[in-house]
């Protein structure tokens, strides 16, 4: 669908032009998800739905998911068929719309791509927007299944540090350098999602995800990120673990691992560091002093 793949391992990116040039064909469905739930009503790609990654996704009242029963009766009232093409985009370099991209696959939802360089993209290039909220009939789309392989568990977690000791797992911290020292416990202008305990999970690679991207919020080619994985020892013989704080900015770079560059065991820690910060017994480095 894109002619520019820049040499990825799988067919899951269109660019923008594809996406104009296809707003109107039976069977590509668009789904905005942003951070910013407002940015959706102040223009969108026309014919895109809005999916609010914490009312839609996110278990009302547990820390968890909503089932696959429930992502299935969502993708009904959005009126989407299991043939329909989705393509996900939104902004900050399609951080939620990775998430999103994650969450879906996890629930067992075929035919996902992003749209390279997310909403930033398609609004430096002043391409066409709406302020319609588009109206599809509703469809009856049939029973998913988790894929539990894409998501790693706290005590997973635990039991992965041995094989990462030993050299043949490896864990990806995205979070900023501040956060992976201990220096702080939340991103910049994030303080009311700080944890009780600064640093990072013992063993993790600090590789931030922005330097999987381009200024224009691009996905860098598989060379370059090839060459920014391998440097920190997160080769695709080792079974990857990526987190963040809530798994949006690693869900992001589970997709360039796991999507992007083929890596064959990439999980996503969806508990990340807001639970492994807060969690008794486990164990944390940190590498920033007061001193």
């Amino acid at each position: 669908m894109d002619t520019a793949n820049n040499g990825y391992a799988k067919d899951v990116l269109v660019n923008t032009d594809w996406v104009a040039q296809n707003l109107n064909t039976p069977g590509v469905r668009l789904i905005e998800v942003d951070e910013d739930i407002l940015l959706y009503e102040t223009g969108h790609i026309p014919g895109a739905v809005k999916v609010d990654w914490q009312t839609d996704f996110w278990h009302p009242v547990e820390r968890d998911f909503i089932g696959p029963d429930e992502v299935a009766a969502l993708l009904g009232r959005l009126g989407i068929g299991p043939d329909d093409q989705i393509i996900l985009y939104g902004d900050k370099s399609n951080w939620w719309a990775a998430y999103a991209y994650w969450f879906l696959s996890y629930s067992g939802v075929p035919n996902l791509k992003l749209m390279n360089g997310g909403r930033q993209k398609w609004m430096a290039e002043n391409r066409e927007v709406s302020t319609e909220t588009p109206s599809h009939a509703p469809t009856q789309y049939p029973p998913l299944t988790r894929d539990e392989s894409l998501r790693a568990y706290r005590d997973e977690v635990r039991a992965h540090l041995e094989s990462v000791q030993a050299g043949q797992g490896a864990l990806v911290d995205v979070r900023s350098p501040d956060e992976f020292s201990g220096k702080v416990t939340h991103m910049a202008n994030y303080p009311q999602e700080g944890v009780l305990r600064g640093g990072h999970i013992p063993g993790a690679r600090s590789i931030p995800w922005a330097r999987a991207t381009n200024e224009d919020g691009t996905f860098k080619s598989a060379d370059e990120l090839t060459e920014l994985y391998a440097g920190e020892g997160v080769t695709p013989d080792k079974d990857v673990i990526a987190y963040c704080r809530i798994a949006e900015r690693s869900s992001h770079s589970w997709f360039v691992l796991r999507e992007l560059l083929g890596y064959p065991r990439v999980r996503n820690y969806d508990g990340s560091w807001t639970e492994w910060g807060n969690a008794v017994g486990m164990p944390i480095e940190k590498t920033y002093s007061e001193a």
